[in-house]
Order: structure tokens, then sequence, then C-alpha cells
């Protein structure tokens, strides 16, 4: 399981003209992405690492602050340009693999006491951010 992760001091994701998920101050934007041999324990452990990633102001966490998280599925993450000049998304797991996992994160975020909004899974998206520093890392498990 792979999360792109971003500093923001605001997010939101629309769909079809509405916005589905938001935050309005400083917190984690996170694009998740699973591939086939993805577990619930992993989709835990990357929750947990989102949850506690001291990338905010003066070295802070989400969990230590109480900043929002907004959480969004991402098969691309899994694709590979390497050959020829279009990506192959062979190891982007399936949607009915994947979007277990990615609410298993949210659940998990959740359940440690975040407050998350989300994206809709398999949705055409539109997302809209503004990345502090800019401040970007890739978490994987």
């Amino acid at each position: 399981m792979r999360a792109v992760v971003q500093r923001v001091s605001h997010a939101s994701v629309t769909v079809g003209g509405e916005v589905v998920g938001a935050i309005d101050r400083p917190g984690l934007m996170a694009l998740v992405g699973v591939t086939h041999e993805d577990t619930e324990a992993e989709a835990r452990k990357v929750a947990r690492k989102l949850w506690g990633l001291r990338i905010l102001e003066d070295e802070k966490s989400c969990s230590d602050i109480g900043a929002p998280l907004l959480v969004v599925s991402q098969f691309t993450l899994y694709g590979d340009a390497r050959k020829g000049r279009r990506p192959t998304w062979q190891a982007a797991a399936p949607g009915p693999v994947a979007e277990p996992l990615v609410d298993a994160v949210v659940k998990e975020l959740r359940d440690l006491g975040a407050e998350v909004a989300t994206g809709v899974f398999g949705a055409q998206m539109s997302v809209a951010l503004t990345n502090e520093g800019p401040f970007t890392v890739i978490v994987e498990v």
C-alpha cells in the first residue's frame, strides 16, 4: 500500500459539481493506492503512519494537534511508466479489492480519533488543495 501525503492549509474533492469531502484548516491530504497483495493489516499500518506522521508545522502530527485528513483513493499511484509512453496499471488492485482497503484506512483513522474527509471511490474527482511548504512525502508499507 502506498500513500502520497501532502501538508495542506485546505483541500477538497468535488464530484459532479458537488463538494463531497473537504478540510478547511491545516492538515494532510493523502492519496492512497492499493496493490494486489495488500491486506487490512497494511491498511491499519498506513492509517497509523498518517495519524502520527510529524510533517505539520513545528514537526507536529495530526494526532498531536487534532489536524484533519482528506483521504482519496488513487489507483494511478501503482502506474508504471518505465516503458513506452503509456503507463500500465497492472500493479494496481481492482476496485473490489482496493475499495474495502481504502475504507479500512479511513475507519482506522477515525477509530484513532481523526477527523477524516474522503472522496468517492471510483468516481471522476476534482481535487483542489493548497500544499504548504510545499511538503510532500511518500508512505509505503
